[in-house]
Protein backbone atom coordinates (compact mmCIF):
# COMPACT_ATOMS: atom_id res chain seq x y z
CA UNK A 1 0.00 0.00 0.00
CA UNK A 2 1.48 3.43 -0.87
CA UNK A 3 1.89 5.70 2.29
CA UNK A 4 1.05 9.69 2.23
CA UNK A 5 5.05 9.66 2.20
CA UNK A 6 5.09 7.72 -0.59
CA UNK A 7 3.18 9.65 -2.61
CA UNK A 8 4.59 13.17 -1.75
CA UNK A 9 8.03 11.48 -2.63
CA UNK A 10 6.24 10.67 -6.08
CA UNK A 11 4.23 14.40 -6.23
CA UNK A 12 8.15 15.63 -5.74
CA UNK A 13 9.38 13.89 -8.68
CA UNK A 14 6.16 14.69 -10.60
CA UNK A 15 6.83 18.41 -9.86
CA UNK A 16 10.60 18.37 -11.51
CA UNK A 17 12.70 18.46 -8.34
CA UNK A 18 10.74 20.14 -5.57
CA UNK A 19 12.34 19.00 -2.54
CA UNK A 20 10.36 17.08 0.44
CA UNK A 21 12.27 16.96 3.57
CA UNK A 22 11.59 16.88 7.15
CA UNK A 23 14.37 18.96 7.60
CA UNK A 24 13.74 21.40 5.21
CA UNK A 25 13.37 25.13 5.81
CA UNK A 26 11.55 28.18 4.97
CA UNK A 27 13.19 31.62 4.72
CA UNK A 28 15.61 30.21 6.70
CA UNK A 29 12.91 29.49 9.90
CA UNK A 30 11.84 25.83 10.25
CA UNK A 31 8.43 24.64 9.83
CA UNK A 32 6.38 25.41 12.89
CA UNK A 33 8.85 27.06 14.83
CA UNK A 34 6.54 29.85 15.31
CA UNK A 35 3.65 29.77 17.62
CA UNK A 36 0.53 32.44 18.06
CA UNK A 37 -0.20 32.61 21.63
CA UNK A 38 -3.83 32.06 22.54
CA UNK A 39 -5.96 35.22 22.75
CA UNK A 40 -8.40 35.69 25.97
CA UNK A 41 -11.52 36.01 25.30
CA UNK A 42 -12.52 39.50 24.73
CA UNK A 43 -8.83 40.78 23.72
CA UNK A 44 -8.56 41.59 19.98
CA UNK A 45 -6.74 39.54 17.49
CA UNK A 46 -4.13 41.33 15.90
CA UNK A 47 -4.39 40.33 12.04
CA UNK A 48 -2.94 41.32 9.22
CA UNK A 49 -4.70 41.27 5.62
CA UNK A 50 -3.25 40.11 2.29
CA UNK A 51 -5.17 41.02 -0.33
CA UNK A 52 -7.50 44.33 0.28
CA UNK A 53 -9.47 44.87 -2.54
CA UNK A 54 -12.74 43.32 -3.86
CA UNK A 55 -13.37 40.52 -2.27
CA UNK A 56 -10.79 41.37 0.35
CA UNK A 57 -12.44 44.52 1.27
CA UNK A 58 -15.81 42.21 1.71
CA UNK A 59 -14.23 40.28 4.09
CA UNK A 60 -12.67 42.86 6.07
CA UNK A 61 -15.48 44.68 6.38
CA UNK A 62 -16.93 41.25 7.62
CA UNK A 63 -14.19 40.61 9.91
CA UNK A 64 -14.70 44.77 11.28
CA UNK A 65 -18.21 44.25 12.23
CA UNK A 66 -17.34 41.13 14.65
CA UNK A 67 -15.41 44.06 16.93
CA UNK A 68 -13.36 41.79 17.52
CA UNK A 69 -9.78 42.46 15.60
CA UNK A 70 -6.87 45.11 15.49
CA UNK A 71 -6.00 45.87 11.97
CA UNK A 72 -1.74 45.78 12.46
CA UNK A 73 -1.10 45.30 8.67
CA UNK A 74 -2.13 45.89 5.17
CA UNK A 75 -0.64 44.16 2.30
CA UNK A 76 -1.96 43.96 -1.74
CA UNK A 77 0.43 43.97 -4.50
CA UNK A 78 -2.06 46.71 -6.37
CA UNK A 79 -1.36 49.00 -2.98
CA UNK A 80 -2.98 52.80 -4.06
CA UNK A 81 -4.89 51.36 -6.98
CA UNK A 82 -8.49 53.13 -7.00
CA UNK A 83 -10.18 49.44 -5.69
CA UNK A 84 -7.59 49.02 -2.65
CA UNK A 85 -8.18 52.85 -1.13
CA UNK A 86 -10.93 52.52 0.65
CA UNK A 87 -9.71 50.05 2.81
CA UNK A 88 -6.26 52.30 3.11
CA UNK A 89 -8.56 54.73 4.23
CA UNK A 90 -10.43 52.70 7.12
CA UNK A 91 -6.95 52.35 8.83
CA UNK A 92 -4.34 54.57 7.85
CA UNK A 93 -2.37 53.50 10.64
CA UNK A 94 -1.75 49.91 9.43
CA UNK A 95 1.51 49.49 8.44
CA UNK A 96 1.82 48.56 4.24
CA UNK A 97 3.36 46.34 2.02
CA UNK A 98 3.14 45.32 -1.60
CA UNK A 99 5.35 41.79 -1.07
CA UNK A 100 3.40 39.61 1.71
CA UNK A 101 6.99 38.23 2.27
CA UNK A 102 8.29 41.72 3.60
CA UNK A 103 5.38 41.77 5.66
CA UNK A 104 6.60 38.65 7.52
CA UNK A 105 10.09 39.20 7.22
CA UNK A 106 8.86 43.40 9.11
CA UNK A 107 6.30 42.88 10.93
CA UNK A 108 5.83 39.13 11.50
CA UNK A 109 6.03 39.83 15.69
CA UNK A 110 3.10 42.07 15.65
CA UNK A 111 -0.03 39.95 14.53
CA UNK A 112 -1.37 36.60 15.32
CA UNK A 113 -3.61 35.59 12.67
CA UNK A 114 -3.84 36.55 8.63
CA UNK A 115 -6.81 36.80 6.32
CA UNK A 116 -6.21 36.03 2.74
CA UNK A 117 -8.61 37.01 -0.02
CA UNK A 118 -6.11 36.71 -3.20
CA UNK A 119 -6.09 35.21 -6.46
CA UNK A 120 -6.40 31.28 -6.65
CA UNK A 121 -2.75 30.24 -7.72
CA UNK A 122 -0.92 32.85 -4.55
CA UNK A 123 -2.95 31.16 -1.85
CA UNK A 124 -0.03 28.35 -1.71
CA UNK A 125 3.03 30.50 -0.92
CA UNK A 126 0.95 32.64 1.03
CA UNK A 127 -0.89 30.29 3.31
CA UNK A 128 2.31 28.11 4.06
CA UNK A 129 4.59 31.25 4.94
CA UNK A 130 1.44 31.99 7.57
CA UNK A 131 1.72 28.82 8.55
CA UNK A 132 5.37 28.72 9.03
CA UNK A 133 5.87 31.88 10.81
CA UNK A 134 3.27 30.42 13.66
CA UNK A 135 0.41 32.56 12.68
CA UNK A 136 -3.59 31.49 12.85
CA UNK A 137 -4.66 31.30 8.59
CA UNK A 138 -8.25 32.37 7.37
CA UNK A 139 -8.46 31.97 3.22
CA UNK A 140 -10.47 32.13 0.73
CA UNK A 141 -11.69 29.11 -1.13
CA UNK A 142 -10.22 27.31 -2.73
CA UNK A 143 -7.86 26.05 -0.40
CA UNK A 144 -5.19 25.71 -3.35
CA UNK A 145 -4.81 25.48 -6.93
CA UNK A 146 -3.18 22.01 -7.16
CA UNK A 147 -3.77 18.50 -5.10
CA UNK A 148 -0.32 18.59 -4.37
CA UNK A 149 -0.41 22.40 -2.99
CA UNK A 150 -4.01 21.37 -0.88
CA UNK A 151 -2.14 18.01 0.33
CA UNK A 152 0.94 19.65 1.70
CA UNK A 153 -1.34 22.47 3.33
CA UNK A 154 -2.72 20.16 5.31
CA UNK A 155 -0.13 18.48 6.30
CA UNK A 156 1.59 21.92 7.27
CA UNK A 157 -1.40 22.29 9.41
CA UNK A 158 -1.88 18.85 11.01
CA UNK A 159 1.85 19.12 12.02
CA UNK A 160 0.72 22.90 13.85
CA UNK A 161 -2.69 21.97 16.08
CA UNK A 162 -2.41 25.17 18.07
CA UNK A 163 -3.06 27.38 14.71
CA UNK A 164 -6.27 27.72 13.73
CA UNK A 165 -6.95 27.43 9.90
CA UNK A 166 -10.25 28.64 8.11
CA UNK A 167 -11.16 28.37 4.55
CA UNK A 168 -13.56 31.02 3.33
CA UNK A 169 -16.82 28.81 2.47
CA UNK A 170 -18.58 31.09 4.83
CA UNK A 171 -21.94 28.59 4.62
CA UNK A 172 -20.21 26.34 7.24
CA UNK A 173 -21.40 28.89 9.72
CA UNK A 174 -24.70 29.49 8.44
CA UNK A 175 -28.20 27.30 8.60
CA UNK A 176 -27.13 25.27 5.70
CA UNK A 177 -24.27 23.52 7.83
CA UNK A 178 -26.44 23.36 10.98
CA UNK A 179 -29.55 22.07 9.43
CA UNK A 180 -27.31 19.41 7.16
CA UNK A 181 -26.11 18.28 10.22
CA UNK A 182 -29.63 18.01 12.11
CA UNK A 183 -30.91 15.90 9.13
CA UNK A 184 -28.61 13.49 9.08
CA UNK A 185 -28.42 12.79 12.70
CA UNK A 186 -32.16 12.52 12.79
CA UNK A 187 -32.38 10.22 9.68
CA UNK A 188 -34.18 12.46 7.23
CA UNK A 189 -30.77 12.92 5.11
CA UNK A 190 -29.82 8.97 4.42
CA UNK A 191 -28.83 6.97 1.96
CA UNK A 192 -27.98 9.62 -0.64
CA UNK A 193 -26.89 7.95 -4.82
CA UNK A 194 -26.89 11.26 -6.48
CA UNK A 195 -26.58 14.94 -6.25
CA UNK A 196 -26.61 17.28 -8.94
CA UNK A 197 -24.90 20.62 -8.39
CA UNK A 198 -25.53 23.63 -10.72
CA UNK A 199 -24.07 27.21 -11.02
CA UNK A 200 -25.38 28.61 -14.48
CA UNK A 201 -25.02 32.17 -14.14
CA UNK A 202 -22.91 34.43 -16.16
CA UNK A 203 -20.83 36.07 -13.01
CA UNK A 204 -17.42 34.45 -13.91
CA UNK A 205 -17.95 34.37 -17.66
CA UNK A 206 -15.53 35.81 -20.35
CA UNK A 207 -15.75 36.39 -23.15
CA UNK A 208 -12.04 35.48 -24.66
CA UNK A 209 -11.69 33.69 -28.06
CA UNK A 210 -10.99 29.72 -27.34
CA UNK A 211 -9.73 29.14 -30.70
CA UNK A 212 -6.68 30.91 -29.58
CA UNK A 213 -2.90 29.56 -30.05
CA UNK A 214 -1.13 31.66 -27.77
CA UNK A 215 -1.21 33.98 -24.13
CA UNK A 216 -2.60 37.49 -24.51
CA UNK A 217 0.21 39.62 -25.24
CA UNK A 218 1.86 42.07 -23.05
CA UNK A 219 0.23 45.46 -22.33
CA UNK A 220 1.42 48.20 -20.43
CA UNK A 221 1.83 47.87 -16.21
CA UNK A 222 -0.45 49.69 -13.98
CA UNK A 223 1.26 51.99 -11.87
CA UNK A 224 0.91 50.66 -8.51
CA UNK A 225 0.74 46.73 -9.50
CA UNK A 226 3.97 44.43 -8.38
CA UNK A 227 3.18 42.13 -11.12
CA UNK A 228 6.44 40.34 -10.32
CA UNK A 229 4.73 39.53 -6.70
CA UNK A 230 1.72 38.86 -7.76
CA UNK A 231 2.48 35.94 -10.26
CA UNK A 232 4.06 34.33 -7.01
CA UNK A 233 5.30 30.43 -8.21
CA UNK A 234 3.23 30.85 -11.46
CA UNK A 235 5.47 30.61 -14.72
CA UNK A 236 6.20 34.28 -16.32
CA UNK A 237 3.72 35.63 -17.88
CA UNK A 238 3.70 39.46 -19.41
CA UNK A 239 0.61 41.55 -17.64
CA UNK A 240 -2.37 41.41 -19.81
CA UNK A 241 -5.50 43.39 -18.06
CA UNK A 242 -7.37 40.04 -18.67
CA UNK A 243 -5.22 38.16 -16.25
CA UNK A 244 -6.38 41.04 -13.48
CA UNK A 245 -9.26 41.75 -11.19
CA UNK A 246 -11.32 39.04 -11.53
CA UNK A 247 -10.75 37.56 -14.91
CA UNK A 248 -7.47 35.63 -13.19
CA UNK A 249 -10.36 32.97 -12.53
CA UNK A 250 -10.36 31.69 -16.05
CA UNK A 251 -7.56 30.52 -16.70
CA UNK A 252 -5.67 27.37 -15.86
CA UNK A 253 -2.47 29.21 -14.70
CA UNK A 254 -4.25 31.44 -11.96
CA UNK A 255 -7.90 30.12 -11.21
CA UNK A 256 -9.53 26.73 -10.58
CA UNK A 257 -12.69 28.22 -12.79
CA UNK A 258 -16.71 28.04 -12.17
CA UNK A 259 -16.11 24.45 -10.21
CA UNK A 260 -13.35 26.24 -7.68
CA UNK A 261 -15.45 29.48 -6.93
CA UNK A 262 -18.57 28.17 -6.32
CA UNK A 263 -18.49 24.67 -6.06
CA UNK A 264 -17.47 24.77 -1.97
CA UNK A 265 -20.49 27.16 -1.63
CA UNK A 266 -23.07 24.77 -2.96
CA UNK A 267 -21.43 21.27 -2.60
CA UNK A 268 -19.55 21.59 0.91
CA UNK A 269 -22.08 20.04 3.50
CA UNK A 270 -23.07 17.23 1.68
CA UNK A 271 -19.65 16.28 1.36
CA UNK A 272 -18.45 16.35 4.99
CA UNK A 273 -21.35 14.79 6.29
CA UNK A 274 -21.78 12.36 3.58
CA UNK A 275 -18.08 11.73 4.03
CA UNK A 276 -17.38 11.49 0.24
CA UNK A 277 -13.68 11.47 0.59
CA UNK A 278 -12.13 11.54 -2.98
CA UNK A 279 -13.85 10.09 -5.66
CA UNK A 280 -12.60 6.80 -7.88
CA UNK A 281 -13.85 8.54 -11.73
CA UNK A 282 -13.88 12.03 -12.97
CA UNK A 283 -15.35 11.55 -16.27
CA UNK A 284 -15.89 15.13 -18.37
CA UNK A 285 -19.46 14.46 -20.06
CA UNK A 286 -19.57 17.89 -21.75
CA UNK A 287 -17.12 20.81 -22.94
CA UNK A 288 -18.27 23.83 -24.63
CA UNK A 289 -15.08 26.02 -26.02
CA UNK A 290 -12.34 23.48 -24.87
CA UNK A 291 -8.74 24.27 -25.28
CA UNK A 292 -5.57 24.74 -23.43
CA UNK A 293 -5.46 28.46 -21.69
CA UNK A 294 -8.58 28.94 -19.77
CA UNK A 295 -11.89 27.03 -18.54
CA UNK A 296 -14.47 26.00 -20.69
CA UNK A 297 -17.52 27.79 -21.38
CA UNK A 298 -19.85 25.48 -20.27
CA UNK A 299 -18.83 22.10 -18.52
CA UNK A 300 -20.36 18.58 -16.85
CA UNK A 301 -18.25 16.53 -14.80
CA UNK A 302 -19.47 13.05 -13.34
CA UNK A 303 -17.68 12.78 -9.93
CA UNK A 304 -18.43 8.87 -8.75
CA UNK A 305 -17.55 8.25 -5.13
CA UNK A 306 -17.15 4.35 -3.19
CA UNK A 307 -19.39 3.18 -0.72
CA UNK A 308 -18.33 4.76 2.74
CA UNK A 309 -19.34 3.43 5.88
CA UNK A 310 -22.29 1.71 5.05
CA UNK A 311 -23.92 4.93 2.95
CA UNK A 312 -24.59 3.46 -0.33
CA UNK A 313 -21.74 4.83 -3.88
CA UNK A 314 -22.90 9.01 -4.42
CA UNK A 315 -22.55 10.09 -8.39
CA UNK A 316 -22.22 13.82 -8.38
CA UNK A 317 -22.74 15.41 -11.56
CA UNK A 318 -21.54 19.22 -11.68
CA UNK A 319 -23.30 21.51 -14.28
CA UNK A 320 -21.71 24.98 -15.35
CA UNK A 321 -22.08 27.32 -19.01
CA UNK A 322 -25.25 29.37 -19.53
CA UNK A 323 -26.57 26.89 -22.18
CA UNK A 324 -26.12 23.81 -19.73
CA UNK A 325 -28.62 23.24 -17.34
CA UNK A 326 -29.33 20.23 -15.46
CA UNK A 327 -32.56 17.91 -15.86
CA UNK A 328 -34.94 18.85 -13.14
CA UNK A 329 -37.29 16.58 -11.09
CA UNK A 330 -40.69 16.94 -11.01
CA UNK A 331 -42.34 19.16 -8.55
CA UNK A 332 -38.67 21.16 -7.94
CA UNK A 333 -40.69 24.59 -8.09
CA UNK A 334 -38.89 27.68 -7.98
CA UNK A 335 -34.88 28.20 -7.93
CA UNK A 336 -34.41 30.58 -5.07
CA UNK A 337 -31.39 33.08 -5.05
CA UNK A 338 -29.42 32.89 -1.88
CA UNK A 339 -29.70 36.42 -1.10
CA UNK A 340 -26.33 35.79 1.28
CA UNK A 341 -23.94 35.48 -1.79
CA UNK A 342 -21.40 38.37 -2.14
CA UNK A 343 -21.58 40.40 -5.18
CA UNK A 344 -18.98 41.06 -7.49
CA UNK A 345 -16.90 43.12 -9.60
CA UNK A 346 -17.81 41.18 -12.87
CA UNK A 347 -21.83 41.54 -12.67
CA UNK A 348 -24.47 39.66 -10.53
CA UNK A 349 -27.19 39.01 -13.43
CA UNK A 350 -29.71 36.51 -11.79
CA UNK A 351 -30.27 33.08 -14.22
CA UNK A 352 -34.24 33.43 -15.11
CA UNK A 353 -34.45 29.84 -15.35
CA UNK A 354 -32.65 28.33 -12.64
CA UNK A 355 -30.05 29.72 -10.40
CA UNK A 356 -26.89 28.36 -8.23
CA UNK A 357 -27.88 25.05 -5.77
CA UNK A 358 -27.95 21.60 -5.58
CA UNK A 359 -30.69 18.53 -5.86
CA UNK A 360 -29.60 15.41 -3.65
CA UNK A 361 -31.66 12.45 -4.40
CA UNK A 362 -32.08 9.78 -1.74
CA UNK A 363 -33.80 6.26 -1.76
CA UNK A 364 -37.11 8.14 -0.18
CA UNK A 365 -36.38 11.65 -0.75
CA UNK A 366 -35.51 14.09 -3.02
CA UNK A 367 -34.64 17.54 -1.34
CA UNK A 368 -33.10 21.04 -3.38
CA UNK A 369 -31.08 23.94 -2.15
CA UNK A 370 -29.58 27.34 -3.24
CA UNK A 371 -25.46 27.74 -2.12
CA UNK A 372 -24.10 29.42 0.71
CA UNK A 373 -25.84 29.73 3.99
CA UNK A 374 -29.27 28.62 2.37
CA UNK A 375 -31.43 25.26 3.64
CA UNK A 376 -32.74 22.25 2.19
CA UNK A 377 -35.84 21.46 1.48
CA UNK A 378 -38.15 18.49 0.15
CA UNK A 379 -39.91 18.32 -3.18
CA UNK A 380 -42.18 18.07 -4.09
CA UNK A 381 -44.46 20.55 -2.08
CA UNK A 382 -46.69 17.64 -0.92
CA UNK A 383 -43.91 15.67 0.47
CA UNK A 384 -42.28 18.28 2.38
CA UNK A 385 -46.05 18.69 3.79
CA UNK A 386 -46.06 15.27 4.82
CA UNK A 387 -42.49 15.09 6.46
CA UNK A 388 -43.18 18.71 8.36
CA UNK A 389 -43.84 17.11 11.77
CA UNK A 390 -41.01 14.94 11.47
CA UNK A 391 -38.26 17.36 10.74
CA UNK A 392 -35.97 17.81 13.79
CA UNK A 393 -35.46 21.19 15.28
CA UNK A 394 -32.11 23.06 13.86
CA UNK A 395 -29.80 24.77 16.54
CA UNK A 396 -29.44 27.94 15.51
CA UNK A 397 -25.49 29.07 14.31
CA UNK A 398 -23.43 29.89 17.81
CA UNK A 399 -21.42 32.38 15.61
CA UNK A 400 -20.75 33.39 11.71
CA UNK A 401 -17.75 32.20 10.00
CA UNK A 402 -15.39 35.55 10.61
CA UNK A 403 -16.11 35.26 14.52
CA UNK A 404 -15.97 31.41 14.54
CA UNK A 405 -12.37 32.06 12.86
CA UNK A 406 -11.56 35.03 15.86
CA UNK A 407 -12.74 32.68 18.44
CA UNK A 408 -10.46 29.40 17.30
CA UNK A 409 -7.63 31.71 17.47
CA UNK A 410 -8.41 32.50 21.48
CA UNK A 411 -8.75 28.75 21.96
CA UNK A 412 -12.77 29.49 22.52
CA UNK A 413 -14.42 27.66 19.55
CA UNK A 414 -13.00 25.57 16.79
CA UNK A 415 -13.53 26.37 13.17
CA UNK A 416 -15.84 24.96 11.13
CA UNK A 417 -14.13 24.88 7.51
CA UNK A 418 -10.69 23.79 8.53
CA UNK A 419 -8.00 22.77 6.53
CA UNK A 420 -8.47 19.14 7.61
CA UNK A 421 -11.79 19.05 6.76
CA UNK A 422 -12.16 21.92 3.32
CA UNK A 423 -8.62 20.44 1.86
CA UNK A 424 -10.26 16.93 0.56
CA UNK A 425 -13.26 18.99 -0.70
CA UNK A 426 -10.17 21.38 -2.43
CA UNK A 427 -8.28 18.43 -3.87
CA UNK A 428 -12.05 16.99 -5.47
CA UNK A 429 -11.90 20.23 -7.22
CA UNK A 430 -8.76 20.11 -8.32
CA UNK A 431 -9.47 16.40 -10.09
CA UNK A 432 -12.32 18.00 -11.69
CA UNK A 433 -9.83 20.85 -13.25
CA UNK A 434 -7.40 18.29 -14.15
CA UNK A 435 -10.62 16.34 -16.40
CA UNK A 436 -11.71 19.75 -18.02
CA UNK A 437 -8.17 20.70 -18.98
CA UNK A 438 -7.60 16.68 -20.85
CA UNK A 439 -10.84 16.77 -21.32
CA UNK A 440 -11.27 12.70 -20.94
CA UNK A 441 -12.33 10.19 -18.10
CA UNK A 442 -10.43 9.92 -15.80
CA UNK A 443 -9.35 6.85 -12.92
CA UNK A 444 -8.76 7.41 -9.52
CA UNK A 445 -7.46 5.67 -6.56
CA UNK A 446 -8.54 7.37 -3.26
CA UNK A 447 -5.62 5.64 -1.49
CA UNK A 448 -2.72 6.01 -3.52
CA UNK A 449 -3.61 9.39 -4.65
CA UNK A 450 -2.96 8.29 -8.13
CA UNK A 451 -4.79 8.20 -11.32
CA UNK A 452 -4.79 4.64 -12.77
CA UNK A 453 -5.35 5.38 -16.43
CA UNK A 454 -3.32 8.59 -17.43
CA UNK A 455 0.04 9.75 -16.75
CA UNK A 456 -0.67 13.35 -18.04
CA UNK A 457 -3.32 13.74 -15.62
CA UNK A 458 -0.57 12.43 -12.81
CA UNK A 459 1.61 14.89 -13.79
CA UNK A 460 -0.67 17.35 -13.35
CA UNK A 461 -1.41 16.71 -9.37
CA UNK A 462 1.17 18.83 -8.89
CA UNK A 463 1.29 21.17 -11.98
CA UNK A 464 3.77 23.16 -13.00
CA UNK A 465 7.21 23.66 -11.34
CA UNK A 466 7.59 26.83 -9.56
CA UNK A 467 9.23 30.04 -10.73
CA UNK A 468 13.21 29.95 -9.70
CA UNK A 469 13.24 31.77 -6.63
CA UNK A 470 9.86 29.94 -5.40
CA UNK A 471 10.53 26.55 -4.43
CA UNK A 472 11.39 27.03 -1.18
CA UNK A 473 7.83 27.20 -0.50
CA UNK A 474 7.00 23.72 -1.17
CA UNK A 475 9.21 22.25 1.15
CA UNK A 476 8.48 20.46 4.34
Amino acid sequence: MTTRRDFLKTLSLASAGVALGSGSVLNGMPLGAGRASGKAKGEKVKIAYIGIGNRGEQIIQDFARTNMVEVVALCDVDMGAAHTRKVMGMYPKAKRFKDFRKLFDEAGKEFDAVAIATPDHSHFPITMLALASGKHVYVEKPLARTFYEAELLMEAARKRPQLATQVGNQGHSEANYFQFKAWMEAGIIKDVTAITAHMNNPRRWHSWDSNISRYPAGQQLPPDLDWDTWLCAVPYHEYNKEYHLGQWRCWYDFGMGVLGDWGAHILDTAHEFLELGLPYEINMLYAKGHNDYFFPYSSTILFRFAQRRGMPPVDVTWYDGLDNLPPLPEGYGVSALDPNIPSSNQGDAQNEKLNPGKIIYSKDLTFKGATHGSTLSIIPEKKAREMADKLPEVPPSPSNHFENFLLACQGVEKTRSPFEINGVLSQVFCLGVIAQRLNTQLFFDPRTKQFTNNAFANALLAGMPPRRGWEQFYKL
